[in-house]
């Protein structure tokens, strides 16, 4: 096994990556920015090291310096979390030209994901379901008018590159489209270099659903079952739940299925998980691949023992998994809500300094953060500072769990999203299951959200 790696990121995911290594006995390498000097990764890992000033393209995300840091000190492979160049082909084969091993897939695999046109065409092959929608791109505004109209309105505009909501609108006529097609194009432009642009059929009120898989080096991948992650607000998740309580076995199975195709298609090694949307007749359709660990990785860990971190560890050194299908059991219920530092109204970013941070405990209670008493939350990162997840033996006994849990957590200095997080629990939709993307719009108009105490 490695003795030692490089965490190539920040936050929570960088602490949570340093538990594992040192449960495997694996050294650990941070790096950091100047935002980031007294961070808790900068204070848990063995060895630390400055990348740079504190916006990312001049710290996090320089590559040579990075790559120049694991050198030096011996790390055999990097690790990248999430965001940041998780997803980066660039780094992926800077990483292999440079001999450290890094943990994910191949950069192959990456690129095949990365843009969602050449995805949803792998995934045809696949015979994988997809959104009905174009698979080229559109030349401008009027070719992307004429396809809607030959769809049908309302339809979903997407950008082909990134992530995290950038570059994707949901238009419901041909004036809207006009005016929404240079905006975003402009934004994926800026965001991801990269302009593309195409079309899908919207699906109405669906549920976003997820599947984790595991894929070795010798060919074998398994699915750890489903994430519900369908409560977002701006296309990001705040509330995921794992199993779904929407799902019956037969879907459940199909997806899982459908999942492993996917990932045996691009020859997928590492953890990732393909993202559906699910409409009300359960029908599902793939909507991308996340070639990386995701943010809400924790709730599958709690539903199937599995911890996620250490896999991607033994099969980036090119172990085998240690299970089959079979042996990966369902027990219980797991839900995650991510903590942000915005007003839980206007979901605006609320940086400043935590005074106080009070954390609930227990034994189903499990905190995934990064930060502390006294830490300084910049506006230079993403506003989530940490994520509270429980379980319990059904779904309404964690439902408890988390309200006990969200009453017990106190961070004063700055805003959080807290309020909004348990008005969202302590819905009659929401301990129905009723969990579809637009909840938040639909049962959280703003003249109703209740105000930071």
């Amino acid at each position: 096994m490695f003795k030692k790696i490089l965490i190539a990121n920040r936050g929570e995911i960088a602490m949570r990556v340093i538990r594992t290594c040192k449960k495997m006995g694996i050294k650990t390498v941070a790096v950091y920015s100047e935002a980031d000097a007294d961070s808790l990764h900068v204070k848990n890992a063995d060895e630390a090291f400055l990348l740079g000033p504190a916006r990312v393209n001049e710290s996090y995300l320089k590559v040579d310096k990075i790559l120049e840091i694991a050198k030096q000190t011996g790390a055999e492979a990097i690790h990248p979390g999430y965001g940041l160049l998780s997803e980066n082909i660039s780094f992926a084969n800077a990483c292999e030209k440079a001999g450290i091993v890094f943990i994910g897939p191949n950069p192959t695999c990456i690129e095949k994901m990365g843009s969602k046109i050449e995805a949803r065409k792998t995934m045809e092959k696949a015979n994988v379901p997809i959104v009905p929608g174009g698979n080229e791109p559109l030349r401008d505004a009027d070719e992307a008018v004429e396809k809607a109209k030959a769809m049908g309105f309302p339809v979903m505009l997407k950008a082909s590159s990134g992530g995290g909501g950038i570059g994707m609108q949901i238009v419901h006529d041909e004036v809207e489209l006009s005016k929404a097609f240079a905006s975003n194009q402009k934004r994926a432009l800026d965001f991801f270099g990269d302009g593309a642009m195409y079309l899908e059929k919207y699906i109405v009120n669906p549920r976003h659903i997820e599947i984790q898989i595991l894929a070795d080096k010798k060919g074998n991948t398994v699915y750890l079952w489903e994430r519900e992650c369908s409560i977002q607000r701006r296309h990001q998740k705040v509330v995921e739940e794992a199993p779904s309580p929407f799902l019956d076995d037969e879907t459940r199975r199909k997806m899982g299925e459908a999942a492993v195709r996917a990932a045996a298609e691009i020859g997928y090694a590492n953890a990732g998980t393909i993202e559906f949307l699910v409409d009300e007749d359960k029908n599902f359709y793939f909507l991308e691949m996340n070639t990386r660990l995701q943010v809400e990785h924790p709730i599958t860990e709690e539903i199937t023992g599995v911890d996620l971190v250490e896999q991607q560890l033994k099969v980036a050194y090119g172990e085998g998994l240690p299970f089959t299908q079979d042996d990966i059991t369902l027990t219980g219920h797991a839900i995650e809500v991510r903590i942000y530092a915005e007003d839980p109204v206007t979901f605006f970013p609320s940086p400043g300094k935590i005074t106080k941070l009070t954390l609930p405990t227990g034994e189903n209670v499990r905190n995934e953060i990064g930060i502390e008493s006294n830490s300084q939350i910049t506006p230079f990162y993403d506003p989530m500072i940490a994520k509270l997840v429980v379980r319990g033996n059904d779904r309404q006994t964690a439902i408890n769990e988390l309200k006990n849990a969200l009453e017990n957590y106190h961070v004063e200095g700055i805003k959080t999203n807290i309020p909004m997080l348990l008005k969202v629990i302590e819905h009659e939709a929401f301990i129905s299951g009723d969990t579809t993307t637009n909840f938040v719009e639909k049962y959280l108009p703003k003249k109703t959200k209740t105000k930071t105490k």
